[in-house]
C-alpha cells in the first residue's frame, strides 16, 4: 500500500498516452489502465471496492442526446456506504411532494417549521443563514446541494418520511436503493422511522401541518452486511466486523440512473420521471452545479472552509484552484467510514465536452471503522481527481462525435446571488 501512494503522489508526472481507442465493451478498462496512476490503484480494485460507470453522450442534429454506457467492476449488489449521494432523491421527492400536496400559497420558499414529540427529535424554528432568519425548503436544498449539509438533509427526510421515501423510489424503478435514517444523529431504528412533525406558516398563518409519521413495522433488511475487521465504541477497539445492515444503500449504477432522469428526463420512461415541474427541477440543476463562491445565503462566499472544487471530487479531487469559467460539474457527492462517491455530469461549455461519470472507491484500508483513520487525502481525493481527468482528456482531445456539437444552453444558469449588483435571490429568478 506504501507503493500505492507513492504512485499516487507522483500524479503530475504521468501523462495518459495518446493513441486512438476502440469504443467497445472494453474501452473503459482500457483507458483507465492506460494510465500508471490509475493503473497502481485499479490493481486493489477488489480490496477498494473501486466501481465506475462512464457514460459517452452524443447529440443528433436535434441536439437530442443518446447514451453508451462502459462499466469497470460494477456490482449493484455489494454493499457500499453512500453517505450524503442519498440527499438527491430526498431532495426530488421533497418537490415531489409539495407538488402533490397542491396547497394554495404554499410553495418552496413558505417557511417551514420542525415540532420535536418523540425521542430523538429536534425543533426547527430558525435558520441563521437564510435571508429572511426562517427555513424553508428552498433554503434546505440549496444548503444540501451547494454544501452537502446534513442537517438540512434531516429536515426533508423528516418532512417526506422513512416509508414514503422508500415506497416512492421503488415505485420509481430504483429497487435497491433503502433510506432509513438521518445523518449526523446516531439515532435507532425506531426513531429514524418517526418524524417530525412539520408545519408551514406565511404570515402567522399555517398553510398546511403535517402530524408525526411513523413507519411500522420497522423496515427490516437481509441479509445482514458487515464490513472491516473491527471498530471504534467509546474509545475501546471492537475485533470484529462493522455492522452497516440498517444504514442507507444506494447502488452506483442506481445513482447513474437517477442522475440521466433528473438531467435528461425526456430519455427515461415516463414512470422513471420525478413528478416535478421544469422550474423545480431547473433550481435542482443550478444548486447542484453552484460554487459556494456564488451563495451569499447562506455565506459560503465568505467562508474560508469552502472553495471552488468543494465537493467536485471527480475532475478537482480537494484541488483549490479555480475551476475554468466554461466548466460546470453537476453532482452529489458523499464521503463517510472511508467510502468516496461521487454521481457527475460535466460539461464544458466552451468545447462542447458532455459526459457523465460516477465511482464509488474504499480508502479504510486497514478495516477499522470509526477510528476517523481514512485514506482520503493520500488515495482517495487523487484517485478520483485523476480518474476525471483521464476522462475528461478522452472526451476533449480523443473521441471523435459522429453527431453535432452540442447546445448545453439548458445547463447554463445565472447564479444572481453573487452578481455585480448583489441583487437577493427572488422566485422570478430560476
Amino acid at each position: 500500500m506504501k507503493k500505492l501512494f507513492t504512485v499516487l503522489a507522483l500524479l503530475v508526472v504521468f501523462s495518459a498516452c495518446r493513441q486512438r481507442m476502440r469504443e467497445d465493451a472494453g474501452l473503459l478498462e482500457k483507458l483507465l489502465t492506460r494510465d500508471p496512476a490509475l493503473a497502481a490503484v485499479l490493481a486493489h480494485a477488489d480490496s477498494l471496492e473501486i466501481q465506475i460507470i462512464y457514460t459517452m453522450i452524443d447529440r443528433d442534429t436535434a441536439n437530442r442526446p443518446t447514451f453508451r454506457t462502459f462499466y469497470y467492476h460494477v456490482d449493484s449488489t455489494h454493499y457500499f456506504y453512500p453517505a450524503s449521494t442519498v440527499k438527491l432523491p430526498t431532495v426530488m421527492l421533497v418537490l415531489e411532494k409539495l407538488r402533490a400536496l397542491n396547497v394554495d400559497s404554499l410553495d418552496l420558499f413558505t417557511p417551514m417549521f420542525h415540532d420535536s414529540i418523540y425521542a430523538g427529535q429536534q425543533s426547527a424554528m430558525r435558520d441563521s443563514t437564510a435571508r429572511n432568519g426562517l427555513p424553508s425548503v428552498e433554503h434546505y436544498m440549496k444548503k444540501i446541494l451547494v454544501v452537502s449539509d446534513n442537517d438540512a438533509y434531516n429536515r426533508l427526510y423528516e418532512f417526506v418520511g422513512q416509508k414514503a421515501i422508500n415506497e416512492r423510489l421503488r415505485q420509481l424503478g430504483y429497487e435497491q436503493v433503502r433510506i432509513l435514517h438521518r445523518l449526523e444523529r446516531p439515532l435507532s431504528r425506531d426513531e429514524n422511522a418517526h418524524t417530525e412533525a412539520v408545519r408551514f406558516e406565511q404570515h402567522g398563518r399555517v398553510l398546511y401541518r403535517q402530524p408525526m409519521l411513523v413507519n411500522e413495522p420497522l423496515i427490516e433488511v437481509s441479509p445482514r452486511v458487515f464490513r472491516g475487521k473491527g471498530f471504534m465504541r467509546n474509545d475501546s477497539l471492537i475485533q470484529k466486523p462493522f455492522e452497516f445492515t440498517y444504514k442507507n444503500f444506494f447502488p452506483l449504477t442506481e445513482q447513474h440512473v437517477m442522475l440521466r432522469a433528473i438531467l435528461f428526463p425526456e430519455t427515461v420512461p415516463p414512470a422513471q420521471r420525478f413528478s416535478v415541474g421544469e422550474r423545480e427541477r431547473a433550481l435542482v440543476l443550478r444548486y447542484m452545479s453552484q460554487l459556494p463562491a456564488e451563495t451569499r445565503y447562506p455565506p459560503y462566499a465568505t467562508d474560508t472552509a469552502y472553495y471552488d472544487a468543494y465537493g467536485k471530487l471527480l475532475l478537482f479531487g480537494r484541488g483549490r484552484e479555480p475551476i475554468p469559467p466554461g466548466i460546470r460539474i453537476f453532482n452529489k457527492e458523499g464521503d463517510a467510514y472511508g467510502y468516496l462517491v461521487d454521481n457527475a455530469y460535466i460539461v464544458n461549455f466552451d468545447t462542447g465536452v458532455e459526459f457523465m461519470l460516477s465511482a464509488v472507491i474504499n480508502t479504510n484500508t486497514d478495516g477499522i471503522y470509526n477510528d476517523g483513520e481514512y485514506d482520503y487525502e493520500t488515495l482517495g481525493f487523487p484517485f478520483l481527481k485523476r480518474l476525471g481527468e483521464v476522462l475528461y482528456r478522452y472526451e476533449h482531445e480523443e473521441r471523435e462525435r459522429p453527431g453535432a456539437k452540442p447546445d448545453l444552453s439548458a445547463f447554463r444558469f445565472t447564479y444572481p446571488e453573487d452578481d455585480k449588483h448583489n441583487r437577493p435571490f427572488e422566485k422570478s429568478h430560476y
